[in-house]
């Protein structure tokens, strides 16, 4: 029987979430030792995942959006930790919890904690390490570009306002894609490598990815005559037109090469690189999900 002790990484804008006091309190009431501390600057949550992992916590939980959970699976992958991960999503977009089924109140989301952990897969680039989805061109700079004011107000929604408001600043990329038995290059609009399925407030481009099958999966967006088009297609989450549109693979590793630069986001975290390698890491992470979450192989 798992050790019933666990310690929340929380983000310091949910400090005085009620609702997330009181799902603590409950779980306390259960049984559980959860132990909370509270990020306030960047780096502390890796800093954290250090001294939890020192201190024998077999269980950690990230509280938080999608860049506080990328930070805290990044950590635990590095240290090539056993204990778990639980997942507390407190953020606007929440796109890996949404698509894995983790709920979003905080109460039925630290029930998970009661369920066994399974490994999963994480991505990597370079050295960072990400738990989501990487995205480049367009979709990435909408994600970027969306102000904290709106998605406060809009939640996920957000994401489509600023998209479609963005509309004139649309500038295609020219890449080169390499992998196993995978060639393609020519100019692109939007690009995701997905351990998981959606990004940028849930916009799914990879609709078929399983965070344990040992893969990436891959979805290129060429650029196209018809560039509103395509581009509403991608803002509008319309997976049976994305997929007419997009270049899709599942991929160990893919190299991208873009001789002019090119704009990225892995989990929230942007980066810029004309030269990059994608690679799966298989069963990285433990993690706690529920038994159907979607993106599981059964």
């Amino acid at each position: 029987m798992q050790e019933r002790k666990a310690l929340l990484i929380l983000h310091g804008k949910q400090a005085l979430n009620a609702e997330v006091r009181a799902a603590v309190q409950a779980r306390r009431e259960d049984g559980w030792q959860l132990d909370v501390r509270v990020t306030w600057e960047g780096g502390d949550a890796q800093r954290l995942v250090s001294e939890a992992l020192q201190a024998g916590y077999p269980i950690l939980i990230a509280g938080g959006g999608d860049g506080t959970l990328r930070d805290v699976a990044e950590a635990m992958a590095l240290a090539k930790t056993k204990a778990s991960l639980a997942l507390l999503p407190l953020g606007t977009a929440n796109d890996f919890a949404r698509a894995a089924g983790v709920p979003l109140e905080p109460l039925a989301a630290l029930g998970l904690l009661d369920m066994p952990a399974q490994s999963i897969d994480l991505g990597e680039a370079e050295g960072q390490v990400f738990l989501n989805m990487a995205t480049g061109g367009f979709g990435s700079n909408v994600t970027a570009n969306t102000p904290e004011d709106l998605k406060r107000v809009l939640g996920g929604a957000a994401y489509l306002l600023t998209g479609l408001t963005r509309f004139a600043d649309v500038q295609s990329s020219f890449g080169r894609f390499t992998g196993p038995d995978f060639q393609w290059e020519g100019e692109f609009l939007a690009l995701g490598i997905g351990n998981g399925r959606q990004a940028g407030g849930g916009h799914v481009l990879c609709p078929q990815a399983r965070v344990n099958d040992g893969l990436l999966d891959i979805c290129i967006v060429p650029a196209a005559a018809d560039v509103v088009g395509t581009l509403g297609t991608l803002l509008s989450g319309g997976i049976n037109g994305l997929q007419s549109v997009a270049l899709s693979a599942q991929l160990a590793w893919l190299e991208v090469e873009a001789p002019q630069g090119m704009d990225l986001n892995l989990d929230g975290e942007p980066m810029e690189s004309r030269k990059l390698r994608f690679a799966a890491m298989p069963n990285a992470l433990r993690v706690h999900l529920p038994d159907n979450s979607p993106l599981l192989v059964q």
